[in-house]
């Protein structure tokens, strides 16, 4: 069964859009003349939604949804299935209640993979950019265990949890950001085309001027004469990096030195570990086996390196060691998750322990990013006021100087 995207018109006229499923183009005209619907248009949904206006774009956002889009849909396949409505219906009812083309489409091709014979956790499986690994391993361990309604509950509140924590981080860094950007942004507008008209009364008198002021009218004049080319440089830099930073080997020396070296390394590890432990305690809760829900919460690990060592941690407890001495040898996550995790395995309790792990983990980083929230937006404040203040005491001392300029 495949998804389409339909543009019909009703007895009265009006025109419906809508998904159905069907075999081919042909069939859902005729399902939709069953309907009483003249077919209008009739087109793949994943090509619909890959294309804009006529510019047709291959794979571009392909049955992709967003974080926020996850949650929600999450939460709704949850209730319904809660409520003793089959699966295949429940994607069916979120489909034709959803207004994003995109979450519509990927519900209907789950759909019709499930009607088509597949397992709901394998009809997952065919939508990798969509649904996380750790996703569908715990929907897939739902299945096998029969307790799919308890696993996909604690799926929507994992999934929630993530993407409001997450945009919780985003807001708190936009303002600053954005007053950055538009500070420079000011400043180098003020220096192309006002600071130049300013100081030209000062140049014609021929008098030697503050230091200051000659170093502001250079810097004027270079961004005039050679502003476009800085900027074309700055972006050939991006493209270099971006494509440099690309190739694995260079990828993970990045993330290494984010989560050793550079300044935020503490916060690195926290958030690293945050969303391993986090993953974990969703598989383990939903009776993933363990070596198999280390290798799924690894795969989600945001940092390259800690996944790598997450990777690792996986490999060595099948190998027989217990958790809390892998994840020691590792070297990358937090002595409390470990100590968790040790309690956690004495008592038989793993999943509760590092639930609790992954809570404390996120109140620690909801506190850091509080503390550099407060600290950046007075530290960006005081740059940008200072930068200010130099161009205008640049423009100042000649005028203060006005006496001795006119007496030359």
């Amino acid at each position: 069964m495949t998804a389409f995207a339909y543009r019909a018109a009703d007895r009265s006229g009006a025109q419906k859009k809508g998904m159905i499923e069907a075999s081919s183009p042909a069939a859902a005209r005729a399902a939709l003349r069953e309907q009483a619907l003249l077919p209008l248009s009739v087109e793949v949904a994943a090509d619909k939604t890959a294309s804009i206006g006529t510019i047709k774009l291959p794979g571009f956002r392909r049955n992709r949804i967003s974080a926020r889009q996850l949650s929600t849909v999450t939460r709704q396949i949850a209730t319904l299935v809660g409520s003793d409505i089959p699966v295949e219906e429940a994607l069916r009812l979120v489909a034709a209640q959803s207004e994003a083309p995109a979450v519509s489409a990927l519900m209907t091709d789950v759909r019709g993979s499930i009607l088509d014979g597949r397992s709901f956790a394998s009809a997952l499986a065919l939508h990798p950019k969509a649904f996380p690994e750790f996703y569908r391993a715990s929907v897939a361990a739902g299945e096998q265990s029969g307790k799919l309604t308890h696993v996909l509950n604690h799926l929507a509140n994992f999934v929630e949890t993530r993407q409001a924590n997450g945009q919780k981080l985003q807001l708190a860094l936009m303002y600053p950001a954005l007053l950055a950007v538009v500070s420079v942004g000011m400043m180098v507008l003020l220096m192309v085309y006002v600071v130049p008209d300013i100081v030209r009364v000062f140049v014609s008198r021929g008098a030697e001027l503050p230091f200051l002021t000659r170093a502001l009218i250079a810097i004027s004049a270079f961004l005039q004469n050679y502003g476009l080319y800085l900027l074309l440089a700055m972006l050939v830099g991006y493209i270099v990096f971006n494509r440099w930073s690309q190739k694995p080997a260079n990828r993970l020396r990045i993330h290494r030195n984010f989560n050793e070296r550079l300044p935020f390394r503490r916060f690195s590890k926290q958030f690293n570990a945050s969303r391993f432990a986090g993953s974990l305690a969703t598989l383990v809760e939903s009776a993933v086996p363990l070596v198999e829900a280390l290798q799924a919460a690894a795969a989600v690990t945001p940092n390259l390196h800690v996944r790598q060592k997450a990777f690792q941690v996986g490999v060595r407890v099948r190998e027989g060691v217990s958790l809390r001495a892998a994840m020691t040898e590792s070297g990358v996550f937090p002595t409390m998750l470990v100590a968790i995790v040790a309690s956690g395995e004495q008592s038989g309790k793993l999943a509760p322990a590092l639930g609790r792990a992954a809570g404390e983990l996120e109140r620690e980083l909801d506190a850091q990013v509080a503390t550099l929230v407060a600290l950046v937006e007075p530290m960006v404040l005081l740059l940008m006021g200072g930068l200010v203040l130099m161009m205008v005491l640049a423009i100042l001392l000649p005028i203060i100087n006005l006496n001795n300029l006119v007496g030359l």
